[in-house]
This record gives structure tokens, C-alpha cells and sequence, in this order.
């Protein structure tokens, strides 16, 4: 009979050969037993190695399992296809171009099984171009159970749902069976935001730990971050799918603020970054930005709007066609 792994950490890889040793390397220093871990790597249509340099680590790892697409399918539906063969009472997840410090899951797991909440969240250590910076999560109280609708709003503040990134944390594997760790499938980027959404407003509870040894590459010229192509407007879908959560939540007036102010902070950060798009993109960005953006309620769209600073309100204002 086999034993249920304590966690499961999902990798998504595509071409990161540069980078992948590292962050196996880090995986096989976690547990002193290291059967207690499953590693499910999905090589999502590499061209340069990256699931055979992967795999190279089996025996370090005998949890580890390679999944192999074919062609790349994107980053939220590697995720998923992680998720759905992942089998640990714990999930966690880990970009490979980042790594963890040693012995860093045992104290999440320990934590998380003593606190009994539904997911716990973690500050970060970034490191871009040689030098490391300590980053804070937006909620400073640690150790605590939390009520994760509490930390949505207010709009005007930075809060836990403006820390979208997944992979600084660690998360129930039950959550898993009502689907509430799967990924909006088919999407290249900003597929955590919506994911985070949905935790937030769905879950019972969370914490924050004081562990940290999640280590986050900034300044990758592969990472999704660094694009201007087609996939950046992924974050338009992403949009889509928030205001339908929030709509459906029986306290939506009480997060429209937040959805709707949160989107144009993200259109505009996009607007900002049009003089290296090819003009197609550019074209779709602007259209794109105006369609999502009407299907906020009236009130919600003019507010959210009545509160940028008179820079963005600016630059978004003529693709919304209202006045400055």
C-alpha cells in the first residue's frame, strides 16, 4: 500500500535549462526523508532539455514524476495538468527559475498542519541580478488565523489580493477535490490573479508565516514578466473571470471597489508599456481594455475611475470614451 506524499510541489517548465538544476537542487534538500515528497514537473513543450536535465534528478527525488506536452500549452494549464496528478495532503508550487532555501517546506508543512487553515502565505526573497531583497506580504500580522475576505479591501491600499504570486505559499491539498486550486486553463500570464480571487473569497481561512526561504529571479529575459507579445493580454480573460466571482458573492458591493480599481491599475501599467508592443497588440490591448471594463456595473466603472490619479485617468479615459 502506498503511503500519501506529506506535499506536492507542482514546476512548470518551459526552456529553462539555465535554470531548472537549481531549483531540483533545492527540492532534493528540503527533507531528510525525501519520500515524503512528490515533485511533479510538467516540461511544457521545451525545445533545450529541460524535463531530461529534470529528470536526471529521479534519484535524489523519488517522488518525482515528468510530465511531457508535446507542444507548450501555456503556464495555468501546465499547472492544472501538475495539479491533477499531484496526490499530497499538501500542494505547493515552484517557477524554475526560482528555488527554495533548505529545510523551507518542513517548517511551511509543520505550520500549516499546526495553524489548520486552508492556505498560508509567505513573504519573499528577491534576487535580481546578484543582489537579494527581503519583500514583505501586504498583511504583517503572522502566526494568526485569518479570514481571508478581510483581506481584499480596501481598494485604496495595498492587500493581500495585490500578492498574487503562487508560489509563496502553500495550500490544502483538499482544496483540490472542489477545484479551487485549478488555474483558468489556457493562459500565459496574470492566470494567478483570478486563482487568488477565488481563494480569497472562497476559503475559510489563512495565516502568514514568518518562514522565509522562497527565493524569487527577477529580470529573466524568458520570464513571462519580460514579454510584449500576444499572451501579455491574458490579464483581459483573468479580468473577465474576477468579475464574474465577484458578482456571484453574495457581498459583491462590498469588493466591486477593489476589482474594478485593481483592473485599471493593471490596464494602465499595460498602457504604460505600448512603445514596445507591435501595433496589432497594441490595438487589441486598447479594445480589449474598453469591452472588459464595460462589463463592470455603471457605479463600480465610474467610481473606479473618479478615484486614479489624473496620470492614469489620463491615459485610460479616452479607450473608456469618458471624460477626463
Amino acid at each position: 500500500m502506498v503511503s500519501q506524499p506529506l506535499v506536492s510541489v507542482v514546476v512548470p517548465a518551459k526552456d529553462q535549462s539555465p535554470f531548472i538544476r537549481d531549483s531540483m537542487t533545492s527540492l532534493s534538500r528540503q527533507f531528510e526523508d525525501p519520500s515524503v515528497l512528490e515533485v511533479v514537473v510538467v516540461d511544457d513543450g521545451s525545445t533545450d532539455g529541460t524535463g531530461e536535465l529534470a529528470g536526471a534528478f529521479a534519484s535524489q527525488l523519488p517522488g518525482l514524476k515528468i510530465l511531457r506536452n508535446d507542444k507548450p500549452a501555456g503556464v495555468a494549464t501546465a499547472r492544472n495538468q501538475g495539479i491533477d496528478v499531484a496526490s499530497g495532503r499538501y500542494l505547493a508550487f515552484l517557477d524554475p527559475d526560482d528555488w527554495y532555501a533548505p529545510g523551507y517546506l518542513p517548517k511551511l508543512v509543520a505550520e500549516i498542519d499546526q495553524l489548520g487553515v486552508d492556505f498560508l502565505r509567505t513573504d519573499h526573497i528577491r534576487h535580481t541580478a546578484g543582489n537579494r531583497s527581503i519583500h514583505r506580504a501586504p498583511q504583517a500580522l503572522h502566526g494568526t488565523v485569518l479570514d481571508p475576505r478581510a483581506d481584499i479591501a480596501p481598494y485604496n491600499t495595498s492587500t493581500m489580493i495585490d500578492y498574487p504570486i503562487v508560489a509563496f505559499g502553500i495550500y490544502d491539498g483538499r482544496l483540490k477535490d472542489s477545484g479551487m486550486l485549478h488555474f483558468l486553463d489556457g493562459r500565459h500570464t496574470a492566470e494567478d490573479r483570478p486563482w487568488m480571487w477565488r481563494l480569497h473569497l472562497q476559503c475559510k481561512s489563512y495565516a502568514i508565516s514568518d518562514q522565509l526561504g522562497v527565493i524569487y529571479r527577477r529580470g529573466v529575459s524568458t520570464s513571462l514578466t519580460q514579454i510584449y507579445d500576444r499572451r501579455q493580454l491574458d490579464f483581459l480573460p483573468c479580468f473577465e473571470e474576477i468579475f464574474r466571482l465577484v458578482a456571484q458573492d453574495p457581498e459583491a458591493d462590498r469588493f466591486w471597489p477593489k476589482a474594478g480599481r485593481q483592473f485599471l491599475a493593471i490596464a494602465c501599467h499595460h498602457l504604460n508599456r505600448s512603445e514596445h508592443m507591435p501595433s496589432d497588440v497594441f490595438a487589441d490591448l486598447q479594445t480589449g481594455i474598453g469591452q472588459t471594463f464595460a462589463t463592470l456595473p455603471s457605479d463600480v466603472a465610474a467610481e473606479s475611475l473618479a478615484v486614479l490619479d489624473s496620470k492614469r485617468r489620463a491615459l485610460v479615459a479616452p479607450i473608456l470614451r469618458r471624460p477626463v
